[in-house]
């Protein structure tokens, strides 16, 4: 099983290293040949049958994932779950869908269309997760999104791939804080999500976060080919509970924060 969990996750990797090309600098960078614990996966979704958040949970749960913690996002309009598998050195897995009915009905209209042209069957196939859009959409659609939701606007111009992954601060060799990686890479040129500060979250929530900003590659909607933010890195350093094991579990108001790193302002 876990096997099967190592090549899903390293399909994945390879998809959004294709969006991400400063995802390997960062492991050059930071990891200075050694290995790199990945934190958790984060997935985006809309709250419309078939790809609700659950359907893309079952993925994990026929793996041997567990569910964790829900988590809403009012400003954002958004809902989440965390899962987590028995084998504490597999990562976590962070799935959110957008509440579309709590926005316009134009945004509504546009996202059923979308979704619409999903085959149900290929929510279930399991290179779904990195099977990206299923879908043409216009720049001008992706800028109406844009104006109401960039998570939208995001999920129009990406579809169903790994938003972010995450370095694991704790298993990270020579590195004490998330102060001294957030150091490194600010050195080496890389450009730090400020939104909330640099740093989200604190020991006494027991976890802190931290990002790089999404790198800007060209995307292919219906009518031309633009430059936007696809994908970032994150870094999460986590505490130890009463019962001396890590907290495992996610922040929304920190969250909240990581999710501006895709802004494309």
């Amino acid at each position: 099983m876990s096997q099967q969990v190592e090549q899903l996750f390293e399909r994945l990797w390879q998809d959004y290293i294709s969006r991400t090309p400063s995802a390997p600098k960062v492991h050059d960078v930071l990891g200075k040949g050694h290995d790199i614990v990945n934190d958790h996966v984060a997935f985006r979704t809309f709250d419309i049958a078939p790809v609700r958040l659950e359907a893309l949970a079952e993925h994990f749960l026929a793996l041997g994932y567990k569910e964790g913690g829900d988590y809403h996002f009012e400003a954002k309009k958004l809902r989440a779950k965390h899962f987590e598998h028995d084998d504490p050195t597999l990562p976590k897995v962070f799935i959110s869908e957008l509440m579309t009915e709590e926005f316009s009905d134009s945004l509504q209209q546009k996202v059923k269309a979308m979704v619409a042209q999903v085959d149900a069957a290929a929510v279930k196939a399991d290179n779904f997760l990195y099977s990206g859009t299923h879908w043409q959409v216009s720049h001008a659609d992706y800028l109406e999104l844009l104006e109401e939701s960039e998570y939208a606007a995001w999920m129009a111009a990406f579809g169903f791939c790994a938003n972010h992954f995450t370095v694991s601060v704790n298993y990270l060799p020579g590195f004490d804080s998330l102060e001294q990686v957030n150091e490194t890479l600010k050195q080496s040129g890389f450009t730090l999500n400020t939104s909330g500060g640099e740093i989200k979250g604190s020991p006494e929530v027991y976890l802190e976060q931290s990002s790089t900003m999404a790198n800007r590659v060209p995307v292919e909607f219906a009518d031309q080919t633009v430059e936007i933010p696809s994908c970032f890195y994150e870094f999460a350093k986590r505490y130890e509970l009463e019962d001396g094991k890590l907290y495992t579990g996610f922040v929304a108001a920190s969250a909240d924060k990581i999710f501006e790193s895709t802004n494309a302002s």
